[in-house]
């Protein structure tokens, strides 16, 4: 049996590679239906505003391999409430239409869940 997955994105999308990367890895292990989960925790919530600009930024949208996640059988998707209130996102207009919203308590409940935990 596969050992389940937790990948924490915790950068921004402008910030550098890391918010890229977590999604290649989500991506890559939804390819062979690896039980895996993301989670936006800090800056991370940032990837899941809608209509970000990217091309100012002379950055890669994020937003089609975000789009692409449930297609790869990437279907638990959470994000940290404190984060994004802290940050002025409002989850109830985020990317994704199907992420989960965490208190604390959950997040600690969510992470112990999974055999692997990888922060990005």
């Amino acid at each position: 049996m596969a050992k389940s997955l937790l990948l924490i994105s915790r950068q921004a999308p402008w910030s550098g590679p890391g918010a890229r990367e977590a999604l290649d890895i989500v991506l890559a292990g939804g390819a062979f239906d690896l039980p895996i989960g993301l989670l936006f925790l800090d800056d991370g919530v940032f990837q899941l505003s809608a209509n970000q600009n990217a091309k100012a930024l002379q950055q890669k949208d994020l937003s089609a391999n975000l789009q692409a996640l449930p297609m790869f059988g990437v279907e638990a998707l959470f994000v940290c409430a404190d984060s994004a209130a802290e940050r002025g996102v409002d989850t109830a207009a985020l990317a994704l239409e199907e992420v989960q919203v965490l208190a604390a308590p959950g997040i600690v409940a969510l992470i112990d869940r999974y055999d692997q935990v990888i922060t990005l």
